[in-house]
């Protein structure tokens, strides 16, 4: 069974959106995870400021996922600015890099860092990468 992500409300700080990604993002589930970002993007209107994608509980990510992550990145130009969340060591975070990704969506360790006001900005790292 897929999971499917969900708002976070109203656990999310102001102006964020927080979506957890399921285990496995394929061939299978890409396309209908699209329509599912996108509906809660919509749903903060004018208030959102970053959409946060975790993938911290992701497993398995193949083209389709960078796919999914630049679709989405193309969709909220001017409407706000995309960070993800992928635990260093996991296959996401690999496929970020490889595909090089990472060189365009700021790519964090924790939820919290990828939460945190400011981060991203100045020229700081975010998981050993320039921002």
């Amino acid at each position: 069974m897929t999971f499917l992500p969900r708002p976070c409300e109203p656990c999310d700080p102001p102006g964020y959106a927080v979506l957890a990604l399921p285990r496995e993002i394929d061939f299978c589930n890409a396309a209908g995870l699209l329509p599912l970002i996108m509906a809660a993007v919509d749903h903060h209107s004018g208030g959102l400021r970053f959409l946060v994608l975790d993938l911290t509980a992701t497993r398995f990510m193949d083209s389709q996922g960078v796919r999914l992550l630049t679709e989405v990145r193309q969709r909220l130009h001017g409407r706000a600015r995309l960070r993800v969340v992928a635990t260093p060591t996991g296959v996401p975070s690999r496929i970020l890099e490889l595909s090089g990704l990472r060189r365009d969506v700021p790519v964090y360790d924790s939820l919290a860092e990828a939460l945190r006001p400011g981060s991203g900005a100045g020229g700081a790292t975010v998981s050993g990468s320039p921002v």
